[in-house]
């Protein structure tokens, strides 16, 4: 019985074996059915891979919006540059034309003496006196010829403005040391005017010493009365006179020296019994402080700032107009590729 049934099952084998032998088409067939299964499955992904052009075209134009923004901002960072350009040389310009006023101070210990020339008139120098630490002691017989302690020289000189009077100036020297405080203080009598009001006239020049030294001293108090202001101080008053000296340089190198003053005026107490046409004069001079006053121009354009700041604006262009053109070359190239991906799908297409 069990001889009959395994023949059987070995008849049944062979038969599969020679069918498969037999039909090796038949099951490549079958594969590419399988393979065409998968293909109908992954149909789906190939739909949404349709949209992928279109989102390339949608980041392409963004980038080009984004340059052409980019290309804007230069160009508007160019004509800021060519502005900040012209007004630069505007404002140099104007600062030649218009040089600001400078002023500095220097301390000193001990001024050149200046000179200081009285107009006296009929008036006679009673006394003059150096004190310091501005202290005066009272006076002693008012009125009367004293001590005359100061350096005088007497002048006659022709009027700088008129050229026909002749002038009559007592020069004087002035005070020198301000850490001390030294004062000038002098007493002039006038016997007698016929003048409704009374006054000296004086002058002050920067440098006693140098009208000592001058060869020509008429001609060197007629260039001080040409270039220096006048003064007067009244009789029966004591004025007391405090100087300050200003130099001021000139365009050219030149250095030119201005006095300026305060004054006070005290009522003088005569208690003589002289007739009323009887007038004294009490003057004191005296530095104000250890400080001279400088006063030059300046003119504050400096070229190498001016040159630098526009070395850095041309460079500013140079580096806006380099990433211009680089922008723009970029554009076209960006647009050359995004034509020919669309020529591509385009063909593709049919």
């Amino acid at each position: 019985m069990l001889r009959p049934e395994v023949s059987a099952s070995y008849q049944e084998l062979s038969e599969d074996v020679e069918r498969v032998s037999g039909n090796p088409t038949d099951e490549r067939e079958g594969e590419m059915e399988v393979h065409e299964d998968a293909s109908s499955v992954i149909l789906p992904d190939s739909e949404l891979g349709t949209t992928a052009p279109s989102l390339r075209f949608s980041k392409t134009c963004l980038k080009n919006v984004f340059s052409v923004i980019l290309l804007f901002i230069y160009l508007l960072l160019m004509a800021v540059a060519v502005f900040l350009v012209y007004q630069t040389i505007s404002d140099f310009r104007e600062k030649l034309k218009h040089p600001v006023m400078s002023v500095s101070y220097k301390e000193v210990s001990l001024y050149d003496a200046p000179g200081i020339a009285f107009y006296p008139g009929k008036a006679r120098l009673l006394s003059c006196k150096h004190h310091y630490y501005d202290h005066i002691p009272p006076l002693i017989n008012p009125g009367q010829p004293g001590d005359i302690e100061c350096t005088t020289r007497r002048i006659n000189y022709t009027d700088p403005f008129t050229n026909q009077t002749t002038k009559y100036a007592l020069v004087v020297q002035g005070p020198r040391d301000v850490k001390k405080k030294e004062l000038v203080f002098l007493q002039f009598h006038l016997n007698g005017t016929d003048q409704d009001f009374s006054a000296i006239d004086y002058l002050l020049f920067s440098s006693f010493q140098e009208f000592i030294n001058s060869p020509e001293k008429a001609e060197f108090m007629k260039d001080c009365e040409s270039s220096y202001s006048s003064w007067k101080f009244s009789g029966g008053f004591r004025t007391w006179v405090k100087m300050s000296l200003v130099k001021t340089k000139e365009e050219d190198g030149s250095e030119t020296v201005e006095f300026k003053q305060e004054t006070s005026v005290v009522n003088y107490i005569d208690q003589r019994t002289k007739p009323r046409s009887d007038q004294l004069f009490f003057v004191v001079f005296e530095w104000k402080d250890p400080f001279i006053q400088t006063v030059q121009d300046i003119i504050t354009a400096n070229p190498w700032n001016t040159i630098a700041l526009l070395c850095g604006i041309f460079l500013a262009l140079f580096k806006a107009a380099d990433f211009a053109k680089l922008s723009v070359k970029w554009m076209i190239k960006i647009r050359k590729r995004h034509l020919k991906r669309s020529r591509q799908v385009m063909n593709h297409i049919s």
